[in-house]
């Protein structure tokens, strides 16, 4: 796990819920549990500020950081889309997004099909995304400040099931991402009864709850969340997100207890 993104995780998960600001020295300490250099680590926040993630506030001779109001609204949409699930009945209404971005702009559409995925929409042809999702304003919204990005949202019915379990084959390789989450409960679901039985504490509770977060982080980019209508028989997807949700919660509390540890000599240093 890259520095950088443990940043982001530990504000996410702990130092939102503890005043959402950290003093240097306790996010080296923090960082330390994973091996993290303090050399590493002090690189890593000084790219986070200069890139607008971090502020920095001088208290006496310590620095003290906190996430910017970007990277806040970041971490609460990834958060949504992590833990949350679609339960609705779907309407079966398809959203579709077809843009066009000049070729001269290559990253900028590379940033729209990365939002488009993360979202939840799927290819169905070059240039043009479905989901079953009404997400289409969140992505006009992303780009509004793009002026080459040029954008049509459509809203349509297919001619039946057949057609919608067929849309949903095209869009997303689902077989594979069905492997995927077996990967993952394969990995995690024998860990449940230790969890359970609480034999992680300290660190290594914390750096085993961090992995757990990272192994999971990539579906979303993958995975459109499909509705009940949608999904293949046999669909493991939605028994890994319970298994994650699971063992999320029960790492919980030795997590945060050596995050607590962690956070307090550095406060009573800067108190003394």
């Amino acid at each position: 796990m890259r520095a950088r993104s443990l940043v982001f995780d530990l504000f996410g998960d702990y130092l939102r819920y503890r005043g959402g600001a950290v003093r240097l020295r306790a996010l080296v300490a923090l960082l330390g549990c994973f091996d993290v250099p303090e050399p590493t680590t002090r690189v890593a926040v000084a790219r986070l500020r200069k890139e607008g993630w971090l502020a920095a506030e001088r208290q006496g001779r310590e620095t003290v950081y906190s996430l910017t109001d970007m990277a806040w609204e970041m971490l609460d949409e990834g958060r949504e889309r992590i833990f949350g699930r679609a339960t609705a009945p779907w309407d079966g209404i398809w959203h579709t997004v077809i843009y066009q971005v000049p070729e001269s702009d290559r990253a900028v559409r590379e940033q729209l099909r990365k939002k488009l995925a993360w979202l939840g929409f799927g290819p169905l042809a070059p240039a043009v995304w479905v989901s079953p999702h009404a997400r289409g304003g969140q992505v006009r919204a992303a780009f509004d400040d793009e002026p080459s990005v040029k954008l049509d949202l459509l809203q349509s019915r297919s001619e039946g099931a057949d057609a919608d379990r067929d849309i949903a084959a095209r869009a997303w390789d689902l077989p594979e991402l069905d492997r995927a989450y077996v990967d993952f409960l394969e990995a995690y679901r024998p860990r449940l009864p230790r969890y359970r039985d609480g034999d992680l504490r300290g660190a290594e509770s914390l750096v085993e709850r961090m992995t757990l977060i990272h192994d999971y982080r990539r579906f979303p980019f993958r995975d459109p969340d499909l509705p009940y209508e949608l999904l293949p028989a046999g669909w493991r997807g939605r028994a890994a997100h319970e298994v994650f949700l699971e063992a999320h919660s029960l790492l919980r509390g030795p997590a945060e207890a050596c995050v607590d540890a962690l956070l307090e000599p550095a406060a009573a240093s800067a108190v003394s």
